[in-house]
């Protein structure tokens, strides 16, 4: 999930996610239409999982969630790679 700098969230999958948020901050083509209206801040969420199919499930939930949900799953997030 990226974060943009008016604070929306954006849920995809990639197998590299450092590149993808590189393109995405770059802007032009390589980037998503959604960050060109708000730029993209920072990567807060990131999960790894076994193989395309499942990531594809996965986002497809994540996007059905609530704000809210995101938020704590952001969070949540934060708090487990702070105490890494």
């Amino acid at each position: 999930m990226v974060q943009t700098r008016g604070g929306r969230l954006y849920t995809g999958i990639t197998t590299d996610p450092e590149r993808r948020f590189k393109e995405h901050c770059d802007g032009g083509n390589l980037g998503a239409r959604f960050f060109r209206t708000d730029p993209a801040y920072a990567m807060v969420f990131v999960e790894p999982q076994l193989n395309r199919s499942i990531a594809s499930k996965r986002e497809a939930a994540l996007k059905k969630l609530t704000r809210q949900k995101k938020l704590q799953l952001v969070e949540a997030y934060s708090a487990s790679n702070a105490n890494s």
